[in-house]
């Protein structure tokens, strides 16, 4: 049986078999009986390699992290997830260098600079475990929106946007593609530490299924479109 530990754009976490690119964790999200009761604790909302060295996680053990899994970065960064420094040190280093860039600082921000931006761009305040009516969407054109960002279009979908096109989210992965809008306003999930990141040049690492033509996908169903 899937254990609810897959994360959609959105940020919530969802019990279905298929695990992504990435792992991560933000928090620990179980009791002591090993029972999801939070959607996170914390401010460090990290995306990990699957593999590090010959390290173990935790599945569900109490006074530890919980592990995610997250479809690609671009999902992990929608969902308000950054990467780790231990484990993905170049992309960590690469996206911290990017954020500050964008903001033109002294120096590069630290990782407690970082978690408390994504922290303020993530959620309003609420709780419970479904927060995705919580989730802070702003508006761009997406003219301005660099590759690995995601949108929710008008059906409410998670959308990544790509050079010349956008993709559904699915946990299988991205679906057939279908024509970018032109010098339009969307709502934007990724958060806007994210985007500037993504926009000054963090690389993010995408699912092979975005350059793939999936003309048999069927749609997702909820809750994974809301």
């Amino acid at each position: 049986m899937a254990r609810r530990n897959r994360v959609d754009p959105f940020g919530d976490l969802h019990a279905v078999p298929d695990h992504g690119l990435f792992t991560g964790n933000r928090g620990c999200l179980v009791n002591e009986h090993g029972e999801l009761v939070r959607h996170h604790r914390g401010l460090l909302w990290i995306t990990c390699v699957l593999e590090y060295k010959d390290w173990k996680s935790p599945l569900s053990a109490p006074r530890h992290w919980t592990p995610l899994f997250f479809l690609d970065d671009a999902v992990a960064l929608a969902a308000g997830h950054r990467p780790c420094g231990l484990c993905r040190p170049a992309a960590y280093r690469s996206y911290k260098e990017a954020v500050s860039r964008a903001r033109n600082t002294d120096a590069p921000l630290s990782a407690a600079e970082l978690n408390r931006s994504l922290a303020a761009d993530r959620l309003k305040p609420g709780r419970g475990m479904n927060r995705s009516t919580d989730r802070k969407t702003w508006a761009a054109n997406i003219d301005r929106l660099p590759t690995g960002t995601v949108i929710v279009d008008d059906s409410n979908r998670a959308c990544v946007v790509m050079p010349d096109e956008i993709r559904a989210f699915d946990f299988g992965g991205w679906m057939t593609p279908e024509p970018r809008p032109d010098d339009q306003p969307v709502m934007v999930l990724t958060p806007p530490t994210s985007v500037a990141a993504l926009s000054f040049g963090y690389q993010p690492l995408l699912h092979p299924s975005v350059h793939e033509l999936r003309a048999n996908a069927t749609r997702p169903t909820n809750p994974y479109v809301r």
